[in-house]
């Protein structure tokens, strides 16, 4: 993993909330959020099921539209772009989906999927789509002549996702969004895409926002990681120190439910209160307070912003645990 001195950032967000009408309702998918990823770090997303991190990835393509706030790529604000100026940036930025064998159309060929991108792109030659769907495909370890020609269907759920990294690098990107790559694979494939993501990243200089519920696998390739929980940003910190010393008592929660693979080890008894309260209708104040055991009136009554409580490490917590 790549340090990364003091630049302006690849990646910017600034106060983006993204909401969804169901009916006459409205969820509240994400709740002012900023962030800030800069050129070759990885930034960890996680938090529970719901929580927003797959709808923040997609609105900072503008799959999903925001309903106010600003996504900065370079500088650009994405959330002014249309037409041919956002398919252009996009070329800059793509995505990885969260299950290989679905995010591949099952009646066309490997080659024809991977070349896919540089179409719209608009590159014409055949020679140059063909050489550069090969050194893609070379560059995620798979055999060009025994790939191309096949269908999705004839491929494992690993070579699937290795495909899908190649359709994403096709383009020459600088920045991909890894919407929980490895979730959908079993446990012995998930160490050799994370490896390959690593290699990829060095070797193209990329820049990664890597989403997971999986804290070890979001502990093993993040700089940074953000937690997400109900929509809000809980806590960002490094890595090392996140894991260390948490400052969210929703971030200690959720680091004390990984499972240690050691019967003679006891649980830890504190767990959060209740279920998750719906997006629909999120708690005022801070959202965690309705399962927290710190919270008080104050809770209930202010939003916490974040702020810094270290060197690198900022909290959304009326009363953090350092």
């Amino acid at each position: 993993m790549m340090q990364q001195a003091a630049t302006s950032p690849l990646l910017k967000v600034e106060n983006l909330v993204v909401e969804y009408v169901v009916g006459n309702k409205i969820v509240h998918a994400v709740s002012d959020v900023s962030l800030e990823i800069a050129r070759g770090e990885t930034l960890g997303l996680v938090g529970e099921s719901g929580c927003g991190k797959s709808t923040l990835g997609r609105a900072v393509l503008q799959l999903r539209p925001a309903v106010s706030g600003k996504v900065l790529f370079d500088g650009e604000d994405l959330t002014a772009m249309q037409g041919e100026a956002l398919r252009k940036m996009r070329r800059r930025v793509q995505l990885i989906f969260q299950d290989p064998i679905a995010s591949l159309n099952p009646r066309r060929r490997i080659g024809d999927i991977v070349a896919e991108p540089l179409v719209i792109a608009g590159v014409r030659d055949a020679k140059e789509r063909h050489d550069r769907v090969c050194k893609v495909l070379n560059a995620v370890g798979l055999d060009p002549a025994l790939t191309i020609g096949r269908l999705p269907h004839e491929f494992s759920g690993g070579q699937c996702q290795r495909i899908c990294i190649a359709r994403a690098l096709v383009l020459n990107p600088e920045f991909i969004i890894c919407d929980e790559p490895v979730s959908a694979l079993d446990v012995s494939i998930r160490a050799q895409i994370l490896n390959l993501l690593e290699e990829m990243k060095a070797r193209f200089g990329l820049t990664l926002l890597f989403i997971a519920h999986d804290l070890a696998v979001v502990k093993a390739v993040s700089d940074r990681v953000a937690v997400m929980y109900l929509g809000r940003l809980c806590e960002v910190a490094p890595s090392e120190e996140l894991f260390a010393r948490p400052a969210h008592p929703y971030t200690a929660l959720l680091l004390e439910a990984i499972p240690v693979p050691d019967p003679d080890i006891k649980p830890a008894e504190r767990v959060a209160v209740g279920e998750p309260p719906s997006p629909i209708a999120p708690p005022s104040g801070c959202r965690f307070r309705t399962r927290c055991p710190r919270a008080d009136e104050r809770c209930a009554r202010e939003v916490p912003e974040l702020r810094p409580v270290g060197p690198r490490q900022s909290v959304a917590c009326h009363h953090p645990l350092t």
